[in-house]
Order: C-alpha cells, then sequence, then structure tokens
C-alpha cells in the first residue's frame, strides 16, 4: 500500500503528471490508467504470475456529484485508536479530526487518520464503508487518501476511492474502516467489484 500510496502523492490530483487545467473526467481516467499501470508493475500486490495479464480494475462511471467540499475539524492533543485489519492484527492510528461534508443533499462526516508513528501528518488516510460493501464494492470497505492542506479545506473526490490491497492478496494487512466511518447511504463512484 505504501508504494502505491507514494505514486498516489506523487501524482496527486494528476496536475504533476499531466498539463494545467485538465478536464476533470480526462484527470480521472488518467489517475485510473496509472493505477492499472501500478497493479501490473512489479511492485503490485497482485501475484507475479498474473500480473501481465492482470484485467484493467472496473469502477463506477465518473460523477462528479461525488466530490465534494469537506472541512476538517481538528482534533485536539493525542487521539490514538487500535484500527482491525484483514489479518485479525490491530494498527495503531491517530485520529487528526473529522470531515464534515454534504453529500447529494446529506450531511455526513468521516474522520480522517495517519499512522500513529506519522510525525510529517502531510498525508490524511480515510478509510469508509458504505451500503455497497458486499455486493458492489469490498465487503470492509475502500481507502480515501487526502494531501494536508493549511487551510482545512479538501476535495473529497469519492471518484478516487479504492479498495485495499488485501482485496487482490490476503497476505496484505489492511485496515478496516471504523463504526464512525460507516456511511448508511451508497457511494457509487471509484472502484468497484468486477461485474458478474
Amino acid at each position: 500500500m505504501k508504494v502505491w500510496l507514494a505514486v498516489l502523492g506523487l501524482c496527486a490530483g494528476v496536475a504533476a503528471c499531466s498539463p494545467a487545467e485538465r478536464p476533470y473526467t480526462d484527470e480521472i481516467v488518467a489517475w485510473r490508467n496509472m493505477k492499472d499501470d501500478f497493479m501490473r508493475s512489479g511492485e503490485s500486490p497482485v501475484a507475479p504470475e498474473r500480473r501481465s495479464n492482470f484485467p484493467a480494475l472496473e469502477y463506477f462511471p465518473i460523477d462528479d456529484s461525488f466530490r465534494v467540499p469537506a472541512a476538517l475539524k481538528v482534533v485536539r492533543g493525542e487521539d490514538v485508536m487500535e484500527m482491525s485489519t484483514s489479518t485479525g492484527t490491530r494498527r495503531a492510528m491517530r485520529r487528526i479530526g473529522t470531515l464534515a461534508f454534504t453529500l447529494h443533499g446529506q450531511p455526513l462526516t468521516l474522520t480522517a487518520f495517519t499512522e500513529a508513528s506519522d510525525t510529517s501528518l502531510q498525508r490524511l488516510f480515510v478509510p469508509f464503508g458504505d451500503a455497497t460493501n458486499g455486493k458492489e464494492t469490498y465487503r470492509a470497505g475502500r481507502y480515501l487518501d487526502l494531501d494536508r492542506t493549511a487551510t482545512g479545506l479538501y476535495d473529497l473526490d469519492f471518484n478516487r476511492a479504492y479498495h485495499p490491497f488485501c482485496l487482490f492478496n490476503p497476505t496484505y494487512e489492511c485496515p478496516i474502516p471504523p463504526r464512525e466511518n460507516q456511511l448508511n447511504v451508497p457511494i457509487r463512484a471509484g472502484e468497484r467489484l468486477p461485474s458478474l
């Protein structure tokens, strides 16, 4: 996961990897193509013998109504929790704050985290579950990553939601979104399970 996060950081929003003022749809398509290339690379979680023939990931149609502004209310002091993972272990994660946003007229919140050992606080990790889990998306939920801003305002873009690597390789240890990040609405944006 850290390698993919590094790729995301290098090309956050694809702005660093593309001409300025690229149309939003083109930006998301380029981001998805970059992820497909990564999944076939030597750093992929996919088993080496499957990488060269690994199919393109499936996504919900790009929908800019799932791209919303969010405001981060920062938690003061140390707020560390033990987050469950896909392997049954627990990972120390620090709550950074709560992202408040409105999606399709409904006010919602998600907690943003970092690894407890991360002192740079440059990126926020937002694991979430929603009403598509287990049917259209991975049962344990999906992730978003955000570059930290000085203003506390964020571009929360569910079209960039992605599955944890344990979906592709069960040996990976993937944090499971906590109860506070379970949304009771369907988020039909971002990565989805293959269509049957």
